[in-house]
């Protein structure tokens, strides 16, 4: 008989507010911060310090490989979300969903920024390349490879129209986006180049590393004839290939590498976030301030150098003493303060440091900027919490913090009331009880480091053994500690409840468990009644108690300790039965089932062992998990057990075919903990990634053969993955100038497609066959019925090869055509002529036209049979393309008039407020400029005279 399982599937995560392998960022409206929560991110609403929406992968949970490691927020609604299996994804953030996924890169994505327009998309990854993608297209332009070492930032200058990237191979590559090459390689550095950024303006860029200094870098303007700021004179005459000049270099303080530097919006503030608790925050001067500081710098030096003497005699011959120095070195007033070297401490001075109290994981610039401040910036701690700081002329002082919803360190233990309607966790310092439903936490209370954890019958208070020994009793309703009871000489392990409800065991490393009655009684000066414990009988162990566990008739005990056994006593009278041994290091978790004949183990061996509790007979021994088995436990009322261990999966066990049915992913860290509910309708988990985990038992049915033959799958397919790179040929050699490839990957998707491509290319050839021998037979006046191809649905062979791109993704076209052999593509070729005539598919026809023709291009122009089809192809495809490039165009010069219109008629500003504000802005800063050189000048030579 095949027995029937149900499936559990992950239903919801909670407590992790940002996860310490992404940045943060904040989107284009300044309101809303973007947070990684492992495969999640969260956009929390700044003011409210709540999270209004999850951005959730549609894809079930795979751990690590799916986890969010960077994240850039568009001008638009748009956010970019890059994932550790190398996949990007882009998010409506108002809709809070995926509107895309580009698969592209083959290791987890290290970098992403958008440009201004916010129309294109650059990532570096792992895999050491970059890939620009068309956002509005959804789909990759190309790959630049060049680097030897993964990529790790990217950002783009000269208006869009270059991208410079960083390496952990210490050099900065400026790659040309029009012509796909690389431009410039800059070098310099001493050590790995961890990040930079470019000012609004495009004046300067920065990097940092792991050098003592941060470098600065002048940009060369290549359409706007600009007066820029430049180490001496000889820089103007420079090579036209030179986009960076190296500027100069800023000490920092803190010895650390440099983990962020970014600038904000405005371009008036540099933050640099080294790797650890200190952000340095840097001013920066505008070009006349700068030569006015540069100015004052040139002044005191010459009077140093002048002496005593010089600054004495300032009154009688000072002036024109110091008109010599000046006349030495310029001969014309105005031109004074171009001559002037402006260095790099000139433009940014060191303004404020900001120390946190925990290590810093990433820094975000609000886009806003408040009043009465200079901006507002945002840290996100490796202890789950985010800060927010606001920077004014004299100080920086914290305004915000988002710490309630998570732990901040591990999550060491979870148990449930008996109702399933509260979970109670411990870590490190605070107790949180959530519902595990919602997954909100209800309450944060202040504690020890809880190791362990129960929550008594009432469901009104819980209990916490703590490292330091002592038993914390809780008040679930007010949220308080109500009593901290010594109740060991070493840390509590374990507390496992007595089956009668008025008591409990706990097991601890002073060699001890302790048996422990409770009830609610009123003290003598307090207002109300409270829990109250007492020890009533110790039973003393050889060696450190690690678990404690009771039979549901409460005959025995079961004590696991450090020599690796697990000792069974009668309760009562604590007399030996029985010695479970086997396993080769320490028990570390066990249960006992609902009806009392099995005792299952896990160890730090990695295995798990069933036993029988009559005998102590071994009836199985499984080897589990790739790390230690961390907890286990039956589902009530069954022989089905789950375990988790520190290889971040947990397992769902049949006790008795000892069988595996389930393996459950998400985690992202080793598991500490696993409660398991009343019904057994769901069951929670706990980890070192600071995420509680809530798994649902749904309606599905499975088989055991079923989830055999799909984990076979699953590695085979893991197996086909490594297949499409071998490991073992030959890399190809990269020039040392870079080289551009295709953007996309060979996927198990893709060649699924291609597969479906070329079956309904062949059914489709079938079918015109067929077609054309009915049509001769009707001519020769025979009356057959023709019976078309089921297969095709009543569609036409064309139209049934066009539904094959149905499900082709705009990103995985390339790799899709690009593995149709030539033949097929020939066929491909034949039906664009009629595709055309679909005015929706014109842009997929071109795509599929240009990149058959790319791929394809010297076997086209050698095969006779092709020109039939070309010469077809080409008369009908610049027609339909003119076509809609008129349509297009016209509608384009029609909303552009109607801008004009309404413009002319309002003093409202349009799309181009900005560039004509900053028009503006430096006009005026130009005039003032000007205006206070002359003055200067004049008065220079007024003194002459």
């Amino acid at each position: 008989m095949v027995k029937l399982y149900l499936r559990y599937e992950p239903a919801a995560s909670f407590g992790v507010i940002a996860s310490v392998d992404s940045n943060i960022s904040y989107d284009s409206s300044g309101k809303h911060l973007l947070s990684p929560a492992l495969e999640k991110i969260g956009v929390w609403h700044v003011r409210q310090g709540i999270c209004t929406k999850t951005l959730t992968p549609s894809v079930p949970c795979r751990g690590p490989s799916l986890a969010v490691t960077s994240i850039a927020s568009s001008p638009s609604i748009l956010i970019a979300g890059g994932y550790g299996d190398g996949s990007i994804r882009i998010w409506d953030s108002d809709k809070g969903t995926c509107e895309t996924t580009l698969n592209g890169h083959k290791g987890a994505v290290t970098a992403l920024r958008y440009n201004k327009a916010g129309s294109l998309l650059a990532s570096g990854s792992k895999d050491n390349d970059v890939i620009l993608w068309d956002v509005v297209g959804e789909t990759g332009l190309f790959r630049l490879r060049g680097h030897r070492d993964q990529v790790t930032d990217v950002v783009f200058v000269g208006s869009g129209k270059k991208l410079v990237s960083s390496s952990k191979d210490k050099f900065l590559r400026v790659w040309d986006i029009d012509t796909q090459h690389c431009m410039q390689i800059v070098g310099g550095h001493h050590s790995e180049i961890w990040t930079l950024d470019v000012d609004p303006a495009e004046r300067y860029l920065v990097t940092g590393s792991a050098d003592k200094e941060l470098r600065f870098y002048t940009i060369k303007q290549d359409s706007v004839d600009r007066e820029s700021i430049s180490d001496g004179g000889d820089s103007s005459v420079s090579n036209k290939w030179e986009v960076l000049t190296h500027f100069g270099e800023i000490q920092r303080q803190n010895k650390d590498r440099v983990a962020t530097v970014q600038f904000n919006k405005s371009g008036n503030l540099l933050a640099c976030h080294v790797a650890g608790k200190m952000v340095e925050i840097f001013r920066v001067l505008d070009d006349a301030e700068a030569k006015r500081k540069a100015k004052r710098r040139v002044n005191r030096k010459k009077e140093k150098k002048h002496g005593k003497e010089a600054t004495e005699g300032a009154e009688h011959g000072g002036e024109s003493n110091e008109n010599k120095g000046d006349n030495s070195t310029v001969t014309d007033g105005p031109i004074e303060t171009s001559k002037i070297t402006v260095t790099v401490p000139d433009v940014f001075k060191l303004l404020h440091t900001i120390r946190a109290s925990k290590k810093i994981c990433s820094i975000s610039f609000c886009p806003t900027t408040p009043k009465n401040s200079f901006g507002t910036l945002a840290l996100s701690l490796n202890n789950n919490l985010i800060e927010f700081y606001s920077i004014e002329s004299s100080e920086t002082k914290r305004t915000l913090g988002i710490d309630l919803q998570g732990h901040r360190s591990d999550v060491r233990s979870v148990t449930l009331s008996s109702d399933s309607t509260f979970l109670l966790s411990t870590s490190h310092n605070a107790v949180k009880i959530w519902n595990p439903s919602t997954g909100s936490c209800l309450r944060t209370i202040d504690s020890g480091y809880g190791l362990c954890s129960l929550i008594l019958p009432t469901n009104k208070y819980g209990l916490v053994g703590t490292k330091d020994g002592s038993l914390e009793i809780i008040d679930i309703g007010s949220g308080t500690r109500v009593e901290v009871i010594e109740a060991h000489g070493g840390s509590v392990r374990t507390i496992a409840p007595l089956p009668d409800r008025l008591g409990f065991v706990t097991g601890s490393a002073d060699h001890e468990v302790k048996f422990w009655d409770y009830q609610i009684k009123q003290k003598p000066g307090q207002a109300t009644k409270q829990l109250t414990v007492s020890n009533v009988k110790t039973m003393r162990m050889n060696d450190d108690v690690l678990v404690v566990a009771i039979s549901p008739d409460a005959k025995y005990i079961a004590v696991a300790l450090l020599d690796s056994t697990v000792k069974i006593h009668f309760v009562d009278t604590f007399k030996f039965f029985l010695s479970l041994y086997g396993h080769k290091l320490p028990v570390l978790c066990m249960d006992i089932s609902s009806d009392g004949d099995l005792i299952v183990t896990g160890s730090a061996d990695k295995n798990i062992k069933i036993w029988g509790l009559d005998f102590g007979d071994c009836h199985k021994s499984i080897f589990a998990h790739a790390d230690s088995v961390m907890a286990v436990q039956f589902v009530p009322k069954t022989h089905y057990v789950f375990s988790v261990g520190k290889d971040r999966v947990v397992k769902y066990w049949d006790a008795d075919k000892f069988e595996q049915l389930l393996t459950l992913e998400g985690h992202h860290a080793d598991i500490w903990c696993l409660a398991v509910s009343s019904r057994g309708d769901f069951i929670v988990t706990g980890s070192h990634d600071r995420s509680i985990r809530r798994w649902d038992r749904t309606e599905e049915q499975f088989f055991i053969e079923e989830e055999k033959e799909k984990r076979l799958e699953e590695m085979f397919d893991a197996d086909l993955d490594n297949a499409f790179e071998n490991k073992y040929a030959t890399k190809e050699e990269i020039p040392e100038e870079g080289a551009v490839a295709v953007a996309g990957k060979k996927t198990q998707e893709t060649l699924t497609a291609t597969d479906l491509i070329i079956e309904r290319l062949d059914i489709a050839e079938n079918e015109e066959k067929r077609i054309s021998e009915h049509q001769e037979e009707e001519k020769n006046n025979k009356s057959i019925v023709f019976q078309a191809n089921p297969l095709m649905t009543g569609r036409s062979p064309s139209d049934y090869v066009l539904s094959a791109f149905k499900d082709v993704r705009s990103n995985d076209l390339e790799q899709t055509l690009l593995a149709l052999p030539f033949s097929d593509a020939l066929k491909l070729l034949s039906y664009l002529k009629e595709w055309t005539s679909y005015s929706d598919k014109v842009e997929l026809v071109c795509r599929i036209g240009t990149l058959l023709l790319q791929t394809h291009y010297n076997q086209l122009l050698a095969t006779p049979a092709a020109r039939p089809v070309l010469t077809a192809f080409g008369d009908i495809f610049y027609e339909r393309v003119k076509g809609w490039k008129d349509i297009f165009g016209f509608n384009l010069a029609a909303m552009d008039h109607i801008q004009q219109l309404l413009a002319s008629r309002s003093d409202a500003l349009f799309q181009d407020a900005r560039s004509k504000l900053l028009e503006i802005r430096a006009q005026q800063s130009k005039r003032l400029q000007d205006r206070s050189d002359t003055g200067e000048f004049l008065r220079k030579k007024k003194k002459k005279t």
